[in-house]
């Protein structure tokens, strides 16, 4: 992996911010260009990398996953829960998994009996039902504070969370950061997916509009902007970028964008870092201690 080539011509992974219409929406931190592909799957790798710095720094979190079971079954190791759920040093503290598949919930239910005993007391809870009704459940838990660093992970498949989910998470928290949220939107193959879906009402509740019909018509750069601004717009939050997840280690087409929506200053450049090194080993942890910040977030 170390030998990926560098992206050339359209897969250059360049953040050029003149792609986003700025309007009234807040400036975006600048990054570094990115040079090497995450591609499908490396793409909980990037989630538990990005994690394992943040926590690093915050010394505890919540971590929600809305689709948590694994997508491939017989592979762990593109498997985000899992991935979080071991990630070392085991200071996220609540974690809450939910999916409707009962075969996904005996996965989820046997991964949590394999959880070692931990020096820090934590708290594993499944949800077997839709995330769309399970989400107020979660956040009614009591584990969400106002200054607990919460997570969550929506890696649907295409059209399986509600917009109106997203406005439950991103409003949540009246004071402090909002809940991150990490948001695969489908690229690959999501214009045909939106001519093919009969049951529109599917499409009305993913999108939250009736203005959901211009999609078809857009260009796939055209509605990454237009979801991104709705993240900072709609919902407040300071930063939101797509980071897109490609279709192989040497490039390929965009299948996923994972927008990431924050509103925490580090969180961006703590997201670049995690990009850039997806596909390679752990950094230990002495080296991470003496890379990232030692104040708490």
């Amino acid at each position: 992996m170390d030998d990926a080539p560098p992206l050339t011509g359209t897969q250059q992974l360049l953040f050029d911010l003149s792609l986003f219409p700025v309007d009234d929406l807040p400036a975006e931190p600048g990054l570094p260009p990115l040079d090497r592909p995450v591609w499908t799957d490396n793409k909980a790798h990037l989630i538990m990398r990005y994690l394992r710095y943040f926590v690093f720094i915050t010394k505890h979190g919540t971590y929600i996953d809305g689709f948590a079971g694994p997508q491939e079954e017989k592979d762990n190791d593109t498997w985000a829960a899992k991935l979080v759920l071991e990630s070392e040093p085991k200071w996220m503290r609540h974690f809450h998994l939910c999916d409707k598949k009962r075969s996904q919930i005996t996965f989820l239910e046997e991964l949590k009996a394999a959880q070692p005993p931990c020096e820090y007391p934590r708290n594993i809870q499944i949800y077997p039902g839709d995330f769309n009704d399970k989400v107020g459940d979660i956040l009614a838990c009591g584990d969400i504070r106002e200054k607990e660093a919460t997570f969550c992970l929506l890696d649907q498949r295409t059209f399986e969370c509600h917009w109106s989910t997203i406005e439950k998470l991103a409003h949540f928290k009246t004071a402090g950061h909002k809940i991150e949220i990490f948001y695969f939107l489908a690229n690959g193959w999501l214009e045909r997916a939106l001519y093919a879906q009969k049951d529109l009402d599917v499409l009305l509740r993913w999108w939250g509009r009736d203005d959901w019909t211009q999609l078809k018509e857009m260009s796939r750069e055209r509605r990454r902007d237009a979801l991104v601004n709705r993240f900072k717009r709609d919902l407040g939050y300071k930063s939101v970028k797509p980071w897109p997840i490609f279709e192989r280690d040497d490039g390929g087409a965009v299948m996923y964008y994972m927008i990431h929506a924050t509103d925490h200053p580090e969180a961006p450049k703590l997201m670049s870092r995690a990009y850039r090194k997806a596909v390679y080993p752990l950094e230990p942890l002495e080296e991470l201690n003496l890379e990232l910040f030692q104040e708490p977030l």
